[in-house]
């Protein structure tokens, strides 16, 4: 996932978005837990997508204050 295409998104799509990469997250770290994660490295592309999610929902905010 690009910073490009999550531009692209509204702020309805990121917020939905955020709430599937955050279950994603909670179900790696159960599997983690109970030794069942295969893709360890997964956890990590989940996390970086979801601060991809929020800083992009952040720069859409401020844009939108600054125009009111």
């Amino acid at each position: 996932m690009n910073a490009s295409e999550l531009r692209d998104k509204t702020p309805d799509e990121l917020r939905t978005q955020l709430v599937d990469l955050k279950k994603e997250a909670f179900n790696l770290r159960f599997q983690q837990a109970t030794g069942q994660l295969e893709n360890t490295a997964r956890m990590r592309q989940v996390k970086r997508d979801v601060a991809r999610v929020k800083t992009i929902l952040n720069e859409k905010a401020a844009a939108a204050a600054a125009e009111a």
